[in-house]
């Protein structure tokens, strides 16, 4: 008699049940498969994670009432249990990712004949792939990153991984053309298992193939590789695990590298510096702070030239409505924290920052005036001036709207850059917001919204009609240098140091808690020597901070949970 261990698709469960596979499915059913099971009353889904002999004496058994679909492979379902440890979060969730869209009765034969040859393998791309461990490419924006998709699936059954499915799509197709055995992830489930690479979006790491032969992550830096819901995985980080599993080799490609890819690869290749700087466009820097900060206005004299010169522009703007910070009436400089990294607000009249709780009097840090007047930002009230000076109608973007309007001047947020084809310009009219955003990460953050608008506009190569500006109050900001001298590396040198002194990651792990239950979960954690209690903030979240991931997975894994909705969110993104 053979024996399923079948983890349920329940919310609440994530613990693994013993069933009795019926004579019927005995040479059906695999690691991986989906099927249903009765538990506590009510039939349910699950997924077959382990099979044995005889179940012991004496004990009675339920036996799997169908099997519904093929899942996961073993290979991947060994990586799902490595994550759900990695990142605190439930098995079943993960396995639901890796799961196909629709169910698979059977997996297909493989194919007859040898897998076709492809056209057109560049050799500096294969290079990449012929080293072992994981190889970080840093490539201008403007570079084409198809060459290596292409020489990915040339070595056999590749996982390819990008930002968004669109994308996947994209380079999809264009590989098909070039003569390779290419399927989406998810949608052509069974194909992928059967022969060729998969490419799909960040669940595209998850996808089941044949023999994995290589990994590649395109614009590993993006934000969009993360799982927002938990548990709060990374595609990045599972693809080297995978590579490494597999001992294939890993390939990371991005404009602007993260420091975790940093950390963890093996080698790093970089284009020679005049490369680098005909792939990035020319970056114009506005410095705002001899303007008037009574005025209020977010247009500087060279935003109205720029928008007035008859090319496509498009104005970033990350606050909606009448979002407000403060500057000094007399020197400019924006109210900022004592090391400089964030913003503060007036609250019950002293300036305080909401994340850390630093307080002081209301007064400038850097000439000591008293006199501190609001900015007020808005995307709506931007538009509506956009179009007195320009003399021709705005368009105000926002994240819901269906298609982009003709207009040749729009307003937006970040959206704006994920949404548009193309564009002559790009300005980011209060990049402050980014730079001083009350997040560790707002630095690799700021520069991803760089790397984008750069592809909007293209490299210099493209002419002196592409360009990139930039209204601040911080000139001096290790961002702005670096995307105003196309060195990416020289923010990441800066970048390190400063998270290195902080124990941020990659030199630290966090995790944060929150929810009803939150104080009690971390109680026990205050007295250990090992673990970093932060918190909690104004709206009772905590952190944690160990010395790197392994640690801080056991320790969570080690904590009593209490009961309630508790969340835990490990490396989130925005804190």
């Amino acid at each position: 008699m053979l024996v399923a261990r079948v983890v349920p698709d329940v919310a609440g469960i994530d613990k693994a049940f013993d069933y009795v596979i019926p004579p019927r499915w005995a040479t059906t059913v695999s690691i991986g498969s989906l099927v249903r099971v009765d538990l506590n009353g009510r039939r349910i889904g699950g997924w077959v994670v382990g099979l044995g002999a005889d179940p012991p004496a004496g004990i009675q058994l339920r036996a799997v009432a169908k099997v519904s679909s093929a899942g996961p492979s073993a290979e991947v379902i060994e990586l799902a249990e490595w994550a759900a440890h990695r990142w605190s979060g439930r098995l079943a969730t993960l396995l639901k990712t890796a799961s196909p869209d629709r169910m698979v009765p059977v997996i297909p034969r493989a194919p007859d004949g040898a897998d076709p040859a492809l056209d057109g393998v560049e050799e500096f791309a294969a290079a990449a792939f012929g080293r072992p461990g994981v190889t970080l490419v840093r490539l201008p924006p403007g570079a084409d990153v198809h060459a290596f998709v292409l020489a990915a699936a040339a070595t056999g059954d590749a996982v390819i991984v990008t930002p968004s499915v669109g994308e996947a799509r994209h380079h999809g197709a264009t590989l098909r053309r070039n003569g390779g055995r290419v399927y989406l992830a998810g949608r052509d489930f069974s194909q992928a298992a059967t022969a060729g690479s998969v490419i799909g979006a960040r669940s595209g790491v998850w996808a089941r193939v044949r023999k994995l032969s290589a990994v590649l992550v395109i614009d590993e830096h993006d934000e969009g590789l993360q799982e927002e819901r938990n548990p709060t995985w990374h595609a990045r980080d599972v693809a080297i695990e995978r590579a490494r599993r597999a001992g294939v080799p890993c390939v990371l490609v991005s404009p602007a590298p993260s420091l975790s890819a940093l950390a963890v690869a093996d080698h790093l290749i970089s284009p020679s510096r005049a490369d680098e700087r005909r792939g990035w466009p020319t970056t114009r820097v506005v410095d705002r702070r001899k303007e008037d900060p009574a005025r209020g206005s977010l247009f500087s004299p060279q935003l109205v030239d720029l928008v007035r010169s008859g090319r496509r522009v498009l104005c970033i703007l990350n606050r909606k409505g009448r979002a407000r910070m403060l500057a000094c009436a007399m020197c400019g400089e924006l109210a900022r924290t004592g090391d400089g990294t964030g913003l503060m607000s007036e609250i019950e009249g002293a300036l305080q920052h909401e994340a850390t709780g630093e307080t002081r009097p209301l007064v400038c840090a850097v000439c000591g005036a008293t006199k501190l007047k609001r900015i007020r930002l808005g995307i709506s009230r931007a538009a509506e001036e956009l179009s007195s000076l320009v003399g021709e109608p705005v368009a105000e973007v926002s994240a819901s709207a269906e298609g982009l309007p003709p207009n040749r001047v729009l307003v937006g947020t970040e959206a704006l850059l994920h949404r548009a084809a193309a564009a002559d310009a790009v300005a980011f009219l209060d990049f402050d917001q980014e730079l001083l955003a009350a997040r560790y990460r707002a630095g690799e953050q700021a520069m991803a919204l760089l790397v984008r608008a750069a592809r909007l506009v293209g490299g210099k190569q493209k002419g002196s009609q592409s360009e990139i500006l930039i209204q601040t109050r911080l000139p001096d900001h290790r961002v702005v240098r670096a995307a105003v001298r196309a060195d990416p590396g020289e923010f990441a040198a800066e970048e390190a140091a400063i998270r290195r002194a902080a124990g941020f990651p990659p030199f630290g792990a966090l995790a944060e808690i929150s929810g009803a239950p939150a104080a009690q979960f971390v109680e026990p954690l205050q007295s250990r020597l090992d673990v970093d209690v932060l918190g909690p903030r104004a709206d009772g979240r905590y952190l944690l901070r160990t010395e790197n991931a392994d640690h801080l997975a056991e320790v969570l894994a080690s904590a009593v949970r209490p009961k309630g909705r508790l969340r835990v969110a490990v490396d989130p993104p925005r804190v």
